[in-house]
């Protein structure tokens, strides 16, 4: 789609911590407050393009930001074209390696870029990919942590107050009977119609995966996410052969090159990539390519905002995942209506930033 050109005048990033609805209990922590960096693409045309970091540990932001303004040195004033300025830092930063910090900072530029782009035009994101928005399915991801049984059950309810059909169950318990009572509590509590993704958080050896793998077998789940070490494909895909249950990985894709070795082996029935490090919305596009060309269904893996965006242009889309963390601190957040993500119609991503919020939320 035809747009004006922008420039690009310089990037400014703000490191905010915002409370979690709910706890995110995994299997390797708890997460009580959101680290985030706020990304803000200035050109010289007075539009801004948006993006968000979650950074797992607030030490990462600093670190992000040192790589932003690094970045900067080699885009500004080049025009804001995502494939190019992606070209670009791919070239700075050949020796280090697209990867960690480096590549954080490079996909919140490139989501920025994008959401400048289709401002730019005059049109929601969706759009401007030439695709037409649309709801999309989406599960609630918000908590259901490693909890006694009863307040995970409690916690489902709650989680599907707001009208979702589906919601993320962590597992990854000192015990396969643990995991087993977890499951069978929110199986128990909630109607037949939901369904119920778990998420091992990597927590398994592959021996224990295969057990665990096949005593979720018959407790009516509908995925199996990240059992052992997320670049273990190999152990992903002898599981995928000898377990019923379809096993989900695709969130630690470090861009499109681990998917396609992921893919080669068979590891997985499902992909979900992650918007920051399959690459941004550039690398969600290859990636959704690959998903249709293996004709496999694709998900997404936090940043909801963006995603509903991206899955609506994706072939294979099938599932939204949701956390309510940027609600805190946006203008317009992302409104669920009967158990689907519906984009909005303003201009770009619909990332805009509450300042009032962003101010109160703001850490060195």
């Amino acid at each position: 789609m035809n747009a004006p050109q922008l420039t690009i005048r310089g990037i400014r990033a703000t490191a905010i911590q915002v409370p979690m609805t709910y706890t995110l209990g995994t299997s390797a922590q708890a997460i009580r407050e959101a680290p985030l960096l706020l990304v803000d693409l200035e050109t010289e045309e007075g539009i801004t393009g948006h993006a968000y970091q979650f950074c797992y540990t607030p030490k990462a932001t600093g670190a992000i930001a040192i790589f932003l303004d690094d970045a900067l040195s080699a885009i500004k004033g080049a025009r804001v074209d995502p494939d190019e300025v992606w070209r670009v830092l791919s070239r700075r930063y050949l020796l280090i390696g697209i990867q960690g910090i480096v590549r954080m900072a490079a996909a919140m530029i490139d989501v920025a870029c994008w959401d400048a782009a289709a401002k730019a035009a005059g049109v929601p994101l969706v759009t401007y990919l030439g695709a037409a928005p649309r709801p999309i399915p989406a599960y609630n991801s918000c908590g259901l942590g490693l909890m006694a049984p009863q307040a995970v059950a409690d916690e489902a309810e709650k989680l599907l107050a707001g009208g979702f059909r589906a919601v993320k169950l962590r597992l990854g318990y000192a015990t396969v009977e643990e995991d087993l009572a977890a499951t069978r509590a929110v199986r128990n509590r909630v109607a037949d119609s939901v369904m119920i993704m778990t998420d091992f958080n990597q927590a398994l050896s592959a021996d224990e995966a295969l057990r665990r793998g096949r005593a979720l077998d018959d407790e009516g789940v509908y995925w199996i996410e990240e059992p052992v070490r997320h670049d273990d494909f190999a152990g992903c895909a002898n599981l995928a052969r000898e377990i019923a249950t379809p096993v989900q990985i695709g969130e630690n894709f470090s861009q499109v090159y681990d998917m396609e070795k992921a893919l080669a082996a068979g590891a997985c029935d499902f992909v979900m990539p992650d918007l920051e490090r399959i690459g941004g919305v550039t690398g969600w596009l290859r990636a959704a390519a690959l998903a249709h060309e293996a004709g496999m269904e694709m998900s997404s893996h936090l940043y909801p905002e963006v995603s509903v965006h991206l899955l609506a242009v994706t072939p294979t889309a099938h599932w939204l995942e949701y956390v309510d963390w940027a609600n805190a601190f946006l203008q317009e957040p992302l409104r669920i209506v009967d158990g689907c993500a519906v984009p909005g119609d303003r201009p770009g991503n619909g990332l805009e930033w509450d300042t009032a919020l962003v101010k109160r939320y703001s850490v060195q």
